[in-house]
Order: C-alpha cells, then sequence, then structure tokens
C-alpha cells in the first residue's frame, strides 16, 4: 500500500464542529460542492436513459463524443479534435489520481506540479511511485528543461486560488515539453467561470498552433452543471494518449454508466443552464468579496473559477479560527501546499440565503 498523506479536510473536523454552534447554523464554504438543482433538461436524460440492462462503452457512445467535440469548438474555440479522441471518465478526480499510473510512469519518473494545487495532482504521482516537482506555473518551462519530468499538470483557471494562465505561459510550457518529450495535461474543469479575464485552453490554436501531439486536458460537468453527483468528465487531446488511456481503462473496466451518458451527452449540448448557474455563482461572488474585504481581507488573484483566495496576512489556521467563530468554515491554503499557508480558500458553492448569511456575520 502506497503510504499517502493524511486526508486534508479531515483536520477541519474541529472548525467544522465550532462553526456548527453558531446559533444560526453553519455556513459551509469549505468545499466547492454545488448545492443547486442539477438542471432539468439533465434529469430528464437520465430518466430516460435508466433502462439500460446491458454493458455501457468504455469509450463513450457517438452522441456523446460528439457532444464533447462541439462543446469544445463553441464555448472554447478549440477546433481539431476527432471524436476518436473524446473518452469519458467516472468523475475527473479519479482520472488526475490515476493518470501517473495510465501513463505507466513509476519509480524514477517526476510529475512537475503547481506549487498551490489541488492536493490529488501529488495522491496521483505518490500512488504511481512517481516523485512529485513542485514549481510556481510562471516558471513551470524552466522546470521542465531542467528537471524533465515525464508529466507536467497545469490547471487554469486554478483552484484554489482562481490564477488564470496567459497564452504566452502555456505557449512556453508546450515549446519546453515538446523540447523534452514531456505529456502537459490541462485540468480545465473551471474555464467557464471566468469573471475577470477569459480562459484558454491548452489545445486552442493559439496556444499549441493546432497540434494536440503531448497535449490532453480534462473537463469536468461537476461546477459548469452540478453534475458533481453523477461522476461526469472527460480527457481529450492527442490522439495516441487517447487510444492508450482508452486500452487499459477498457482492461480496467473503468466505464462511465449508460444513464450518466446519456444526461452527459445533453448537458454539453445545452449553453442556457451553464449561463444561469454561472450568474448564481456571479452574484454570490459579489456578496462574498464585499463582505471579505469589508472585514479587512484581501482578494488575491480569484479571477476565475468557484473560490476567493482571501487573506488577512497570518497564519491560515489563525483565519479559519475567526471565521468558525462566526459560523463560517473555509479551507485553509495549507492543504494545497506549502505557498499558500497564509491564504483560506471562500468557495461559492452556497445558497444564496447562505451566503448572506456569511456577509452578515462578516459585519460583526
Amino acid at each position: 500500500m502506497r503510504k499517502l498523506p493524511d486526508f486534508p479536510w479531515d483536520r477541519l473536523a474541529p472548525a467544522k464542529a465550532r462553526a456548527g454552534r453558531h446559533p444560526d447554523g453553519i455556513v459551509d464554504l469549505s468545499i466547492g460542492t454545488p448545492v443547486d438543482p442539477v438542471p432539468a433538461v439533465v434529469q430528464e436524460a437520465l430518466r430516460a436513459g435508466s433502462d439500460a440492462p446491458g454493458y455501457p462503452l468504455t469509450h463513450g457512445t457517438p452522441a456523446l463524443r460528439a457532444a464533447a467535440v462541439g462543446w469544445l469548438e463553441r464555448r472554447l474555440g478549440v477546433a481539431g479534435v476527432a471524436p476518436v479522441s473524446v473518452l469519458p471518465v467516472i468523475g475527473t478526480k479519479e482520472l488526475v489520481a490515476w493518470l501517473p499510473t495510465l501513463l505507466d510512469l513509476g519509480a524514477g519518473d517526476a510529475v512537475a506540479i503547481p506549487d498551490v494545487a489541488y492536493p490529488t495532482y501529488d495522491v496521483g504521482a505518490r500512488l504511481a511511485g512517481a516523485d512529485t516537482l513542485v514549481t510556481a506555473p510562471q516558471d513551470a518551462a524552466d522546470l521542465i528543461r531542467s528537471r524533465r519530468p515525464k508529466l507536467v499538470w497545469l490547471n487554469s483557471p486554478a483552484n484554489p486560488h482562481g490564477r488564470v494562465a496567459s497564452v504566452a505561459e502555456l505557449r512556453g510550457v508546450v515549446a519546453a515539453a515538446r523540447e523534452t518529450g514531456a505529456v502537459v495535461v490541462s485540468d480545465e474543469c473551471y474555464i467557464e467561470l471566468a469573471w475577470e479575464t477569459e480562459p484558454v485552453s491548452l489545445l486552442h490554436g493559439d496556444v499549441c498552433d493546432g497540434r494536440h501531439e503531448g497535449l490532453l486536458v480534462v473537463h469536468s460537468l461537476s461546477k459548469r452543471s452540478n453534475l458533481a453527483g453523477y461522476r461526469a468528465g472527460f480527457v481529450t487531446g492527442d490522439p495516441a494518449l487517447v487510444a492508450g488511456l482508452l486500452e487499459v481503462r477498457k482492461h480496467a473496466g473503468l466505464i462511465m454508466p449508460q444513464p450518466v451518458q446519456d444526461a452527459m451527452t445533453v448537458a454539453l449540448g445545452d449553453d442556457a443552464h451553464a449561463q444561469e448557474q454561472k450568474e448564481r455563482y456571479r452574484r454570490r461572488r459579489v456578496v462574498l468579496r464585499e463582505a471579505l474585504e469589508r472585514a479587512g481581507f484581501r482578494i488575491d488573484h480569484s479571477e476565475a473559477g468557484l473560490y476567493l483566495w482571501s487573506t488577512r496576512d497570518e497564519e491560515c489556521w489563525i483565519t479559519v479560527d475567526w471565521l468558525a467563530e462566526r459560523g463560517i468554515l473555509v479551507a485553509p491554503g495549507e492543504f494545497y501546499g506549502a505557498a499558500g499557508v497564509r491564504h483560506v480558500r471562500v468557495a461559492l458553492t452556497a445558497s444564496d440565503e447562505r451566503v448572506g448569511a456569511a456577509a452578515e456575520r462578516l459585519k460583526n
């Protein structure tokens, strides 16, 4: 059994208990789980596909893969992806955790991850027995050339801090990876949730000149369509890499259930519900940001995504405790790496009523 770090959210239990003692109840802004309803069109698609007695296709239905290609072109301006190069995954966390293993990385190989990052990038390297190299995103190209990792993780817009990588930065990473033979994977699950700048996909022609060799992107419907409970996402990019992943996943039985494939197809083809959800998050973001800044917080980055990267220029657990005394639970930046120890992550994923309650409490 691989030695893994303790599950970070277990350490929040005392703060959660303290916040839960507030007379008006807890406002939990610590995790990015959706709280709004699954769109009606998606629910209907799930019901319509529920009579599914046979085994589903590991590669996904042709309709699902075509819907993903259409969404990439329509929403992200990504051209040149063939449906055969789309592979559904059972929630993107599963893929993130197992991708180094699926790519046959192991002892002596290295995986590069951002210095403030989703913890599962590191967990995936550990599961494969590979080493982890930590780098600031703007220094990733230099690290690729000097340390030669086999796999490089990008995350733009980033969790936890909402930073968006520029086209120049992405192009630099792609150039360095092509010199050294590294695989670059961009986790883009927040890419439609832009507030202050427009994120660009790794597969966009401005970044990769229309060549997808050595590149993969990961997309999730958990945030866009409130489908965290459906475990619906996909990976696409380099046709050879996707074909290799498909082959392993066939042997391992990693298959998205057929009713979820049907629901995902509809969700990818419908932009109206995604825009409605984005507007909900926009309103909540305005309320929370104004309340935090009035209370003396500084918001760093946070140009996109579902979080406000907030600091009072103190150790993050002091901030967690200060907020817990007011019935508000947030995630300490330490969960995301040593570079995050003076920040907390404040999620927008609470109801309008709970966000309003948090704003009122921050006045005191």
